[in-house]
């Protein structure tokens, strides 16, 4: 090839390049401000008298039936209180509701 047209390749491959990163920062950063999925007032994943379980990783050896609880309170945080464990307990402890 001539050196006219290598050097016309090279900067073509380069201006790609360019838009390329460019169109990735600005994915990148606008990432970011996605809405996110604003709960309700009456939105709660857990209410006294509910039967939770807590997730395999966190009592490991244990059954089912040893890893259940009944929720005896639902804290203003978000958190729960467990009737026979001690402590506070967050949505991410328990498995997912089927």
């Amino acid at each position: 090839m001539k050196k006219r047209t290598l050097r016309w390749l090279g900067g073509f491959a380069f201006a790609v390049g360019a838009v390329g990163a460019v169109g990735a920062f600005v994915r990148k950063r606008h990432m970011g401000t996605q809405p996110r999925r604003q709960k309700k007032v009456g939105d709660v994943w857990a209410r006294p008298g509910m039967m939770v379980t807590f997730r395999a990783e966190l009592m490991p050896g244990r059954d089912r039936d040893d890893r259940t609880f009944k929720v005896k309170q639902l804290l203003s945080s978000g958190r729960v209180s467990l009737h026979g464990v001690d402590g506070e307990h967050t949505e991410s402890e328990f498995e997912p509701i089927s």
